[in-house]
């Protein structure tokens, strides 16, 4: 706990322990889990990547309805999208049209844009101003950065490299999650094409602590309070953990996606381009299986993400894990399936 209030931004916050439970855009993290933490004394958050202003708003009305403690809102950092060849998507229709015959679907119909508008869901969460905001894949702009700033909004923001924490520590960052290639779901490389550095979060750790100034948060394979007390004890400041609150009775986890977690004791992950077009980590399923060995029909982020919309939906409908994105850690332990403030106390039993 030391190391918590050690720094000023947690300190700030008024966190009664050194967790923030991660955002889980497109479900999971839903009002509930968002409350339930921040009520337990960690920082709960929203995945807002997929909500445009109007959503983040409600959310964040919803959760204040339930708790007055913390939270935080995190969004995707956009890039400039390449225009998307037409013989690119005749090749990811041929590819997917037998899963879509199967989920029974009709073709699709795919046209930008392809993601929310950053800038009106920035200012949306400017108006609500969170506790902090969160983002991944990039460094936020200085215009960006300035009316943070301005509006007493504390960013935290993340890397996979020492590199990419020394970029954001000098765009103005208040703390960095270190996230491991350990962690599940996207992977927060700045590039959407880049090669994946793979480092674990141990050696990460290592990387940063004593280099970079700001207050680091670790993320990737976290799930128990052995887990955490290791992550502090190498430099950490706080710990982002996300797949263990997946089985949570708050979480917003679909039914057939709980059913893989629960019903996979050794949860099989790897990292795959196949649902989105970036690097993210999930339990192996059938779509990631045979999708992966199609990289020519895999479109890029975030046109991929919006394409496989359709499918991953009706899968859901169908009560089938087939083609979800089944976004999981490597961390090893049981999945709590009570409520996330017990879940919470048995992480931090002292």
């Amino acid at each position: 706990m030391s190391a918590l209030k050690d720094s000023n931004l947690f300190q700030k916050l008024g966190l009664k322990h050194p967790l923030i439970v991660a955002p889980m855009a497109g479900g999971p993290s839903s009002v509930e889990l968002t409350a339930a933490a921040s009520a337990a004394g960690a920082l709960g958050a929203m995945g807002g990547a997929y909500s445009n202003g109007a959503a983040i708003e409600a959310f964040a009305a919803q959760v204040r309805e339930r708790t007055d403690k913390p939270f935080s809102i995190n969004l995707f950092i956009p890039h400039s999208i390449p225009e998307v060849a037409a013989d690119r998507v005749r090749r990811a229709v041929e590819a997917t049209a037998r899963y879509r015959q199967e989920l029974e679907l009709p073709a699709p119909q795919l046209a930008p844009p392809y993601e929310e508008d950053f800038d009106g869901q920035f200012e949306t969460v400017l108006r609500i101003k969170p506790a902090c905001f969160s983002f991944v894949f990039g460094l936020l702009s200085a215009d960006h950065v300035r009316e943070a700033k301005k509006a007493g909004l504390p960013l935290i923001g993340t890397a996979t490299t020492l590199e990419e924490s020394r970029a954001l520590e000098e765009s103005g960052v208040d703390a960095i999650t270190l996230q491991g290639f350990e962690a599940g779901g996207h992977r927060g490389i700045f590039g959407a094409q880049a090669a994946d550095p793979e480092i674990g979060l141990r050696d990460l750790l290592a990387q940063c602590v004593g280099t970079i100034r700001v207050p680091l948060i670790a993320a990737g394979g976290i799930m128990t309070a052995a887990d955490i007390r290791a992550a502090l004890q190498a430099g950490a400041q706080a710990v982002q953990i996300g797949t263990a609150f997946l089985a949570c009775a708050e979480a917003g986890t679909s039914a057939p996606y709980r059913k893989k977690l629960l019903g996979s004791p050794e949860r099989r992950t790897r990292t795959t381009r196949a649902f989105s077009g970036r690097f993210a980590r999930g339990i192996e399923n059938r779509f990631m299986n045979e999708m992966d060995g199609r990289s020519d029909a895999i479109l890029p982020f975030p046109a991929q993400n919006k394409f496989t919309r359709d499918m991953r939906g009706a899968s859901t409908a169908k009560g089938s894990s087939d083609f979800l994105s089944l976004w999981s850690g490597t961390g090893k332990g049981e999945l709590w399936q009570g409520g996330a403030a017990d879940l919470i106390a048995r992480l931090f039993p002292e």
